[in-house]
């Protein structure tokens, strides 16, 4: 499962470092629970602020127990550890202030014009990629070209984005060109205006899915076919970037080392090189405490081994993100470009899926054993995004005996040990879990014995956890053996869930789509939208919808905490110190 000037653009999250461990024999811990609760939440969001000298390197852990992909572009790309490893040199073109408004500080500005249904950027100068060439219109026209040609088959592209005229007919492939971008100034230019049919309110923030903020080198990826960008060289082994640093070396799915970027448009950055490491998530707290490393996250059912060691500093933040239950109910057609829902599916009754929420333990998982450092979710909008938060609903709490009642009063009848389908046929759930650390294989088999004990012969997709990027890779291409999973998000800044679970979004991965949703997920979007208080309400109708349907059941979300070297100083995860979830690369360095 995938940051905003925290996450800026949707991502799959890896579970590792959210990780769970099941339930079972173990001393009852909860005053520790409590006490490390609070003690993380009164964790900084960054270093402390020191003069910084030149030079150095920076070691930084990615945990996964798996290689990562090496997708390096921001369309392509959706997960996270890629994110990771591209962060030193991959920005986006608009900075953000902590309320997630855009800012005239990034490598662009904007404009937007609401009579005219306008935005106009203007790209800085003196912005260019890591080869000297200008970042010009054609590198931001590109990308959206990137985002919506039918051959990339790019997994970020949904119909919310269709508010640029003319994008839907180029996806379509009716246009060779997307009419709703202008290049006053020629496509080496620094200057677009952006022709759309309506600005939506999700446009007023950062990480809004209704417009673009990436740009691609057109004049070096321009010779690669849409079809081949994916797994070309010029994307997976030597890419380009705009940002402080530039790679110089990559070892394919385990490292990755960035030098500065000698045309860097703030100007020099402080340290001599980052190098960008896998290590496995059961190693990470010895690594931890031996320091090898100067930025590591830390994983939450290891809190006790490394919260005691030195000469670290501990940054901490709840992440605009959030792990759910999916069941698929349907396929993607690729020729429509849409989900399609079967009606007939084993998984298309929402009273089945009912219970199997309410027969997950969450809170206990939680409570006993992460410290309290994971915590149940309740809805699908993450707290964070305040009043749009709903937080008069109750979500999914452990309850076998409503469980038990729903699947009776469904027709979901025992016939011994197992309950069969109100057709009297047997059922079967096959559920599908990534692989991560050592707590991964006890919490899915914790949730799958939850589930017997209401009588749901569910069992594990394929026998086993499966490696990350097959896992997803199964899930995208709706493998039959899959009838339910857990995934996560790293969601957008901007609160809007249609990149996520609308009906043209290959990320709706569960392939539900509904008369209501559509018309809940067009509302909360529209002009009436721009008025606060009927997107507060629209937002509040679709978590009901959501939690009635429970197409998607919200598990938990966790603290994030990071150990850091600490004599590093300017390493922040403030949304306006940070950039696409990670810190301004170009501030971080050495105390002096």
């Amino acid at each position: 499962m995938k940051k905003a000037k925290l996450f800026s653009s949707i991502g799959i999250l890896s579970l590792s470092a959210f990780a769970l461990t099941a339930c079972g024999k173990g001393n009852d811990n909860n005053n520790a629970n409590n006490d490390d609760t609070k003690s993380v939440a009164k964790f900084p969001m960054e270093t402390p602020k020191k003069a910084v000298k030149k030079g150095g390197t920076v070691k930084i852990a990615v945990e996964t127990d798996t290689p990562f992909s090496g997708i390096f572009s921001q369309e392509l790309s959706s997960e996270d550890v890629d994110s990771t490893v591209a962060s030193p040199g991959q920005e986006t073109l608009f900075d953000s202030d902590d309320n997630y408004r855009v800012t005239d500080k990034g490598a662009a500005t904007r404009k937007l014009d609401s009579k005219n249904n306008t935005i106009t950027i203007n790209i800085k100068k003196g912005v260019k990629w890591s080869d000297g060439k200008q970042v010009v219109a054609k590198d931001y026209e590109y990308a959206y070209e990137i985002l919506a040609n039918k051959d990339t088959a790019c997994q970020r592209y949904s119909s919310q984005f269709e508010l640029l005229k003319g994008l839907k007919e180029y996806h379509e492939g009716k246009a060779k060109t997307i009419s709703g971008i202008e290049m006053p100034d020629g496509e080496n230019g620094r200057k677009l205006i952006l022709h759309f049919t309506e600005l939506s309110p999700s446009m007023y923030n950062a990480g809004s899915r209704s417009l673009w903020e990436g740009v691609e080198p057109y004049h070096y990826l321009k010779d690669v076919p849409f079809a081949k960008l994916k797994s070309s060289d010029k994307i997976r082994k030597n890419p380009l970037f705009f940002g402080p640093y530039k790679m110089e070396k990559l070892v394919r799915g385990q490292s990755a080392t960035w030098v500065p970027n000698e045309y860097y448009w703030r100007g020099k950055p402080n340290l001599d090189k980052i190098v960008v490491s896998v290590i496995s998530p059961n190693s990470a707290s010895q690594a931890i405490k031996s320091h090898k490393f100067d930025v590591i996250p830390v994983i939450n059912t290891q809190w006790p081994q490394v919260k005691e060691t030195k000469d670290v500093n501990f940054i901490a933040q709840i992440p605009i993100a959030y792990h759910y239950l999916g069941f698929k109910v349907g396929k993607w057609d690729s020729k429509l470009s849409k989900n399609v829902e079967n009606p007939k599916a084993k998984m298309n009754n929402k009273y089945l899926r009912q219970a199997i929420g309410y027969a997950m333990n969450v809170d206990a998982v939680n409570k006993r054993y992460t410290y309290s450092l994971t915590f149940r979710v309740k809805t699908l909008v993450p707290q964070q995004f305040g009043d749009f938060y709903d937080k008069s609903e109750k979500g999914f709490d452990y309850n076998l005996k409503k469980a038990n009642e729903i699947l009776d009063k469904a027709g979901y009848k025992k016939k011994g040990k197992w309950r069969v389908q109100p057709n009297g046929k047997p059922l079967t759930i096959n559920v599908a879990a990534m692989s991560g650390d050592a707590t991964k294989e006890p919490i899915i088999q914790n949730y799958i014995q939850q589930w017997h004990k209401v009588g749901l012969n569910v069992q594990l997709a394929t026998g086993r956890l499966i490696e990350h990027n097959s896992f997803y890779d199964k899930l995208q291409h709706d493998d039959k053996g899959i009838d339910m999973y857990i995934g996560g998000w790293s969601t957008p800044t901007e609160p809007s869930p249609n990149p996520y679970y609308s009906e043209t979004a290959p990320f709706n991965m569960t392939r539900f789509v509904t008369e209501k949703n559509n018309k809940l997920l067009e509302e909360m979007n529209s002009q009436k939208a721009l008025n606060h208080k009927y997107r507060v309400q629209k937002f509040h109708e679709w978590q009901k919808y959501m939690n009635d349907e429970a197409y998607v059941i919200p598990i938990d979300n966790s603290y994030q905490i990071s150990a850091i070297n600490d004599k590093i100083t300017g390493y922040s995860l403030k949304p306006s110190e940070g950039n696409n979830g990670h810190p301004l690369w170009y501030k971080v360095g050495y105390a002096k």
